[in-house]
């Protein structure tokens, strides 16, 4: 399977609630960096989060002490707690990470992947017109590297796009709560969820209501829920000041 060069690490991954337990463990940092380096191998073997050496020969524990310089303890610790955190399944074929998709573009890698293979077909055209006679050794060469990096550019072109294309996909606010008039970006829900984990649809329910019944409009959606959650706050804060006031001058009364 054609391996690709790169691989897609967003940088709030720390974020995630997974990582975070798996941080809080004794050998956290070394899992964590277990899991890049899983990530990694399935770049290479650019199979839909499979990771394995080649067909019909998966990574087995012992391979991945070698390659990752992990005492094996250490690796299946990982296995294990990837597994136990549905990050990770394994079948005949191999390991796979379960959610590979939220790591890489697929499209982008299929891309390459057919790129490679129009690469290895022109090859191997190559090799035959050069068995036969018709082009020259010297000429053989030079139309191969013009080709491969024709093909490089054309890679370059369209990962550039693409990326292009998702950043102005994240930009785009969609229409949330009951009179849908709640504006946010796929960006704005990922961050009031993580903010607002137990009661996120409520405050867009809250702002939608107040919305569709002031008429007021705002500029942003996200700024506006954070604001109110801030101002919940300061008020609850304020009315325990103010209880623990009250209670303190009742005993003091009372001794």
């Amino acid at each position: 399977m054609a391996e690709v060069k790169w691989i897609k690490l967003n940088v709030d991954m720390f974020d995630d609630e997974k990582l975070k337990v798996i941080q809080s463990m004794p050998e956290g940092d070394a899992l964590l960096v277990i899991w890049i380096k899983l990530i990694t191998l399935a770049g290479k073997t650019n199979d839909g989060g499979y990771i394995y050496i080649a067909d019909n020969i998966p990574y087995t524990e012992e391979m991945l002490s070698v390659i990752m310089n992990k005492p094996l303890l250490t690796i299946r610790l990982a296995i294990e707690t990837f597994t136990n955190l549905q990050m990770i399944d394994n079948d005949t074929k191999g390991i796979y990470l379960v959610n590979f998709e939220k790591h890489q573009s697929l499209e982008k890698m299929e891309y390459i992947k057919e790129q490679n293979r129009i690469r290895q077909a022109r090859y191997k055209e190559r090799k035959r017109l050069s068995a036969s006679g018709n082009v020259t050794g010297n000429a053989k060469v030079t139309q191969g590297n013009a080709i491969d990096k024709d093909i490089d550019k054309d890679i370059d072109k369209d990962i550039d796009k693409n990326i292009d294309k998702e950043k102005d996909n994240k930009d785009i606010r969609h229409k949330y709560g009951e009179y849908k008039n709640v504006l946010l970006s796929d960006d704005d829900l990922e961050k009031l969820k993580a903010e607002f984990p137990n009661d996120w649809t409520d405050r867009i329910e809250n702002l939608s209501s107040y919305i569709a019944q002031s008429g007021k409009s705002y500029k942003s959606h996200l700024a506006t829920i954070r604001n109110w959650a801030r101002k919940d706050s300061q008020r609850k804060v304020g009315a325990n000041g103010i209880a623990l006031k009250n209670e303190k001058s009742e005993l003091e009364g009372v001794f």
